[in-house]
């Protein structure tokens, strides 16, 4: 079992409530947390900008990587969004098994 934590980030509370259920409810993520809003700064388009984001962690499986960044992609208001994953090394062995058995395509 490969796990990963994945995160992305909207620029809304809406947004990110409505891309965490669809993401769960697809299977392509067995838990998604909306945290509280933050200040992002960053590079655009050779412009330095500062905006309010929500993060998302989510927590999938490898296997279900591909589809899971496809749908964040195709739901996303961003031209780019953010989309980073890095690996679960360890865990409570029950809810790794658990995040592994939610994000079974049915």
């Amino acid at each position: 079992m490969s796990l990963l934590l994945v995160l992305t980030n909207c620029p809304d509370q809406a947004t990110a409530e409505s891309l965490g259920t669809a993401l769960v409810e697809l299977r392509l993520a067995a838990c998604v947390n909306v945290l509280a809003p933050c200040r992002s700064v960053y590079r655009w388009q050779g412009r330095v900008e500062s905006a309010e984001e929500v993060p998302l962690l989510i927590k999938t499986t490898s296997e279900r990587y591909a589809a899971l960044e496809a749908e964040i992609c195709a739901r996303h208001p961003y031209e780019l969004p953010e989309i980073v994953a890095t690996p679960i090394d360890r865990g409570l062995p029950a809810y790794l098994q658990w995040v592994s058995d939610e994000t079974r395509p049915d």
